[in-house]
């Protein structure tokens, strides 16, 4: 079609000059407002320049209509763009609409009493109606009952909780009245560092999202040379001044990289928003990246592919075991680790009261020491004793040397007063989670463990680890060690609690804290958090991250493709102007839409199954009462 066929078929006097000077005024001023911003403040020669130029050029030759399409169609792709790309930050963001505005605080003297939510402190009591959302984390002082955890881990199916267990801000209290000691700030909750770090982690760059923004400035103004040396050329073969101009305005719409620019962040934002509501947080575009890439996975045993919750099977005390168990219990009270927490269980339900120990230092993958009435006192694995010049060879430790589960001694310099042995089990979703992992391709599956090898075999045989994949007696600095050497076969991304295995985890390619909700070392220990104890959720991460990548590599594709289309168009067939534009905006509009595809990733969708919490079990119970429903229930 020539110029002036296509001038003819727009039909221009409908429009009149009044009215193509009001579509150049809506829609020129925000477009050079935008392009002249970059121009002074960033030095950056950005799309809106080329877009106004070719708009000038389209009037400057007397085809002001072609202009006014062009001005049009770029507001209106520009509009729709923003709008899309809003909603992959809404995503998030819609977490500050779950907070509820007040809470009801228990005064001491029994009465109740409504006040902001912001108002409340670390140690006040509140109390939970059915339905009410917590108003900021805290522990079950009394009551007993099931939580939503939906909108902060993912979990699909309400959670059982007693007293002692952690309940997170935003979930929902779904069946009995409960009361709550109040254990962080608003402004330290959970949902406040998950809005922190996801709102980092898009405004960070991944490295593609980089090279697409260097891409996309330097071959903007390699698209403005191009066209002025395309004009010249046109000029120079002799053709008329308005269609060369006219072609070269056409040429530099055809050849802009709006639809390369936006392909990267309009997959990355989406991704980062879905996982995040469904209880994963990637730092950054990078993390999202590097996981995609991951062909090995190392894991942490104690507290990550089980459940930490060990229980005390075996105790033998060379003199008298209240004695015995009294002094372990004071030692261990002031520990965090899940075996600490299994011997102080035992202790308590046998009524022992703690000895006085004070203190108390910890020693990494050894055990604890301490000082009571008589002197020092320590408690810890082999490595342990072993420092202290004590040995466990009495024939009265045979069956506990012999045993596949953890044992535990406690001495006094190298006179061993008695041993607890303790046994822990894997989580009900890591062997279904590995399984993903393997049926997904995962190379290399590695377990890391401080515990003796017969435990570490015993758990990795239940889990289906080969003994060969299976790293036992472990210091924190072999688990750094061990990874570095799998970082020379490739990627590699190690899972652990996010406190003990902060080494490891930096480490990593990939680092990944299990269970992390309301841990704020886990948070800032990794690259990637997984909220919940749910294995399953870290094998649809790695696959949210594989997806986004084929997403990006698809709208990539698409965008060149097109953009060689028009310019061949353009320069071989006479594309007209309006066409160009039409080409242009719809291939932009076309990969952001592609990539908000990934809002709806499965990571997002309910998962039937068993949910642990505070050491009892809940199966799927029907129907889940509407969160957002349930919270109006508030007061």
């Amino acid at each position: 079609m020539t110029l002036a066929a296509f001038d003819a078929f727009l039909v221009p006097g409908i429009w009149g000059p009044a009215g193509l000077a009001l579509v150049y005024l809506a829609g020129g001023i925000p477009t050079a407002a935008r392009a002249l911003t970059a121009l002074w403040r960033e030095r950056v020669l950005d799309i809106d320049l080329l877009m106004v130029i070719a708009a000038l050029a389209a009037a400057a030759v007397g085809a002001p209509l072609e202009g006014a399409v062009l001005l049009t169609l770029f507001s209106i792709s520009t509009t729709l763009e923003h709008r899309a790309m809003g909603r992959a930050r809404r995503a998030v963001e819609a977490l500050m609409a779950l907070r509820p505005d007040t809470a009801l605080r228990q005064n001491p003297d029994g009465s109740v009493s409504e006040l902001p939510v912001a108002d409340l402190a670390p140690g006040d009591v509140v109390v939970l109606r059915p339905g009410a959302r917590v108003p900021v984390d805290g522990v079950i002082l009394d009551g007993e009952g099931s939580l939503d955890e939906a909108t902060i881990t993912g979990e699909s199916m309400p959670v059982h909780k007693s007293p002692g267990a952690k309940v997170f801000e935003a979930t929902v209290n779904l069946n009995t009245v409960l009361t709550v000691r109040v254990m962080q700030a608003v402004a330290d909750s959970t949902v406040a560092r998950m809005i922190a770090l996801v709102t980092e982690a898009q405004a960070a760059r991944a490295p593609s999202e980089r090279f697409s923004d260097w891409f996309g400035q330097r071959y903007t103004v390699a698209v403005l040379a191009g066209s002025a040396l395309a004009f010249a050329v046109f000029l120079w073969l002799g053709w008329p001044m308005r269609d060369a101009l006219y072609r070269a305005a056409t040429l530099l719409v055809a050849a802009s990289p709006c639809a390369i620019v936006i392909s990267v962040p309009a997959a990355i934002l989406s991704a980062l928003a879905a996982a995040a509501r469904g209880g994963v947080l990637f730092k950054g575009g990078a993390a999202l990246e590097t996981l995609a890439e991951v062909d090995t996975f190392a894991f942490d045993k104690t507290g990550t592919l089980t459940t930490g919750k060990a229980e005390v099977t075996a105790v033998i005390a060379v003199d008298d075991e209240a004695g015995f168990l009294s002094l372990i219990l004071g030692l261990e009270a002031q520990s965090e680790h899940p075996i600490a927490d299994a011997i102080r269980r035992h202790a308590t339900a046998r009524g022992i009261t703690p000895a006085e120990v004070h203190d108390v230092r910890t020693i990494p993958s050894e055990g604890i020491t301490g000082m009571d009435a008589q002197g020092a006192v320590w408690a810890g694995n082999p490595r342990m004793a072993a420092r202290m010049g004590a040995t466990v060879d009495g024939a009265e430790f045979a069956a506990l040397r012999d045993t596949a589960q953890t044992v535990i001694w406690l001495g006094r310099g190298a006179h061993v007063l008695g041993a607890v042995s303790v046994a822990d089990r894997p989580r009900e979703t890591s062997a279904a989670g590995l399984a993903a992992l393997r049926a997904e391709g995962v190379g290399t599956i590695r377990m890391m463990t401080g515990d003796r090898r017969p435990v570490g075999l015993r758990i990795g045989a239940e889990l289906g680890f080969a003994p060969r994949d299976v790293d036992a007696d472990l210091l924190p600095g072999d688990k750094v060690r061990l990874v570095g050497e799998l970082t020379g076969r490739g990627k590699v991304a190690f899972v652990g609690d996010g406190v003990n295995d902060a080494a490891a985890l930096a480490r990593a390619d990939v680092g990944i804290a299990m269970g992390a909700a309301g841990s704020e070392v886990a948070l800032q220990a990794a690259d990637v958090a997984l909220l919940s104890d749910d294995m399953a959720r870290l094998a649809a991460a790695r696959a949210l991250a594989r997806r986004t990548r084929r997403v990006i590599r698809q709208n990539l594709a698409f965008s060149i493709g097109m953009m060689l289309l028009l310019v061949a168009s353009t320069l071989f067939f006479a594309l007209p102007l309006p066409l160009a534009v039409i080409g242009h905006e719809g291939g932009t509009v076309l990969v952001v839409l592609n990539g908000l595809r990934l809002l709806a990733d499965p990571i997002r969708r309910d998962k039937g199954g068993l949910h642990v919490s505070g050491g009892h079990e809940t199966r799927r119970l029907g129907d889940r009462p509407d969160p957002m429903n349930a919270s109006k229930s508030n007061v």
